[in-house]
């Protein structure tokens, strides 16, 4: 029997395939390394001893400690990894010293105080004072007018169980910057405030946004525009923050070109220990500098390395 020759069609499907593929094992390397990472967070780094890490960069550390275990638990609630964040944030809200360390910077007390509330363990005892400053008798009121800080404050309200009469989510979206946007954004502050818009809308990916579809593929051609541009500038904590996006707008980013190039420059940084070193490239700092320099260039760049890794791989 004589053997078809593959068409050309056959060899591009195939090599397509094959970035697929790798995509894929690449961003199974980024979720196991940077969890890795993250289960394994010095204590040192979060104890209210540890001098040289100042008590509100320390605070919000702890936060976003919590939201990540969150978001863990709800992709892969068995690992075993998972225990040893679980203990840690268990650690953290059991200190009777954590409400304070949360108000310590007025400009972020309520802020920090509703993701205290949020983001707590089951379980866990809080303080009573913190939550009749965020809301007084239960119900929490917005201290914002801005439709992407109600966004958050909405988000966040909601995970606490708290009476509030923040507006509707695509009430909320109609207000902020994305819908409006007629080209990608490159500035980096309006870049972040369209990633957490969309993490915000969508829980992190656990739920569609509520807009048409029209505005979905405007706003997913917004963010693969951005994908490209911000890896191209090497600001790994947006191409990161992006992959997740494109998951919150319902692509997969393992499949989409930018996505595969996010996920390569990502991969390409990553140190063997499974950290992202910084932010930016610019922001690098030699390995031999003092472990907490290292820590903070690294915390939030690999936590959501790590959200946008596993969030993704787990809903494929």
């Amino acid at each position: 029997m004589v053997e078809a020759t593959p068409t050309a069609v056959d060899v591009a499907d195939q090599a397509a395939a094959a970035a697929d593929e790798a995509a894929r094992r690449g961003m199974r390397r980024l979720s196991e390394g940077s969890r890795a990472w993250m289960s394994t967070v010095p204590p040192q780094f979060l104890s209210p001893d540890f001098g040289e890490l100042p008590v509100t960069p320390r605070a919000k550390a702890c936060l976003e400690l919590a939201l990540l275990r969150r978001l863990w638990a709800r992709v892969d609630s068995g690992d075993p990894v998972l225990a040893r964040v679980t203990s840690a944030v268990d650690a953290i809200w059991a200190d009777p010293s954590f409400p304070g360390q949360i108000a310590a910077e007025p400009r972020y007390a309520r802020q920090y105080g509703l993701a205290y509330a949020a983001l707590a363990p089951a379980g866990a005892s809080l303080d009573q004072a913190t939550l009749e400053r965020i809301a007084p008798a239960g119900h929490f009121t917005p201290y914002s007018r801005s439709s992407y800080l109600r966004l958050e404050m909405r988000f966040y309200a909601d995970l606490a169980g708290l009476d509030h009469d923040i507006e509707s989510y695509p009430v909320l979206y109609q207000g902020c910057e994305l819908p409006r946007f007629a080209e990608a954004p490159t500035d980096i502050e309006a870049a972040y405030r369209v990633t957490h818009t969309l993490f915000h809308m969508t829980d992190f990916g656990a739920h569609a946004p509520q807009i048409t579809e029209a505005e979905r593929r405007h706003a997913l051609t917004l963010v693969d525009r951005m994908t490209t541009h911000f890896i191209a500038v090497e600001h790994w904590d947006l191409t990161a923050e992006l992959l997740l996006s494109q998951h919150c707008l319902g692509q997969d980013p393992t499949l989409t070109g930018s996505g595969a190039a996010g996920i390569r420059a990502l991969l390409a940084v990553q140190t063997a220990d499974g950290r992202i070193p910084a932010r930016f490239a610019a922001q690098r700092i030699p390995e031999t500098s003092p472990p907490v320099d290292l820590f903070r260039r690294a915390f939030h760049t690999t936590l959501v390395t790590a959200f946008a890794s596993m969030i993704s791989l787990a809903d494929a």
